[in-house]
């Protein structure tokens, strides 16, 4: 639902964006989930508007067939968030969702459509890096106790039928990320921002070292563990506060260094 109380315009967003916000930030859903995972979330971060990315194949598109490779998702993506980029904005992915804002980003560059001012990845490896995570040898069951893990973080009561419904959804995006190593990756335009976690056992933060080839690339490391980013932290938003600042608020300095984590 959106802000006014109706229906999103857009299947491709929880909400419709507020045509008042001065930034937005379009964040993509982890592996497994739709947009909902954000409810936890504010709806803005100072003059930034969180807005939840709603992929096909869940939630209320459960019956739409789910992307089988990143670059499709971008494909698709680029194109649907484009109304909305009219004015400043970011893309945040987590884990496999890092790999699909990536490529959306590489599709906005390749079509010149307007260019994000950043793009944060969290918790993944460098597309010429992987695939890389715990994730991509687990068996059904093993990813159903880590769904119920999930739902628990996210406020929610697992139920089992619900699970092995989320369960196809899982399954479907770790087939993406298996497939995904790009050996020569595109440069984007804009810097990046990798956040790694300090607790996190899925991605190893020390893991994360190659995203410079990909852009200019400022290092994050924040206290938690892989699920830590649903309760939105407080260092968290301020990452997205600092990485999204108009140059003026950042009293004009350089907000992308390349910098080892």
């Amino acid at each position: 639902m959106s802000s006014t109380g109706k229906r999103s315009s857009t299947k491709w967003l929880l909400r419709d964006p507020s045509p008042d916000a001065q930034v937005r930030l379009f964040c993509i859903p982890y592996s497994g989930c739709g947009a909902s995972m954000y409810r936890q979330w504010p709806q803005f971060v100072g003059d930034i508007e969180i807005c939840p990315v709603q992929l096909p194949g869940r939630e209320n598109r459960l019956r739409e067939t789910a992307h089988a490779t990143y670059q499709a998702m971008g494909d698709d993506l680029a194109d649907a968030l484009l109304p909305y980029l009219d004015r400043p904005y970011g893309l945040f992915g987590h884990c496999g969702s890092a790999l699909g804002a990536y490529e959306t980003a590489v599709r906005i560059a390749e079509r010149g459509y307007p260019n994000p001012a950043r793009v944060f990845v969290s918790s993944q490896v460098a597309p010429h890096d992987g695939p890389c995570g715990r994730f991509l040898g687990m068996t059904d069951a093993e990813l159903l106790d880590e769904l119920r893990v999930l739902t628990t973080k996210l406020g929610g009561t697992p139920v089992q039928s619900l699970l092995e419904l989320q369960l196809g959804v899982l399954v479907a995006d770790i087939d993406a990320n298996k497939l995904y190593h790009v050996a020569e990756p595109a440069r984007l335009p804009g810097p990046l921002t990798a956040i790694g976690w300090t607790r996190d056992v899925e991605v190893l933060h020390t893991t994360m070292t190659g995203w410079p080839v990909c852009g200019d690339t400022t290092y994050e490391l924040l206290d938690g563990e892989h699920y830590t980013f649903t309760e939105a932290p407080p260092a968290l938003l301020d990452v997205f506060a600092a990485g999204l600042a108009t140059p003026a608020t950042a009293d004009g300095q350089a907000v992308a260094a390349v910098s080892a984590p």
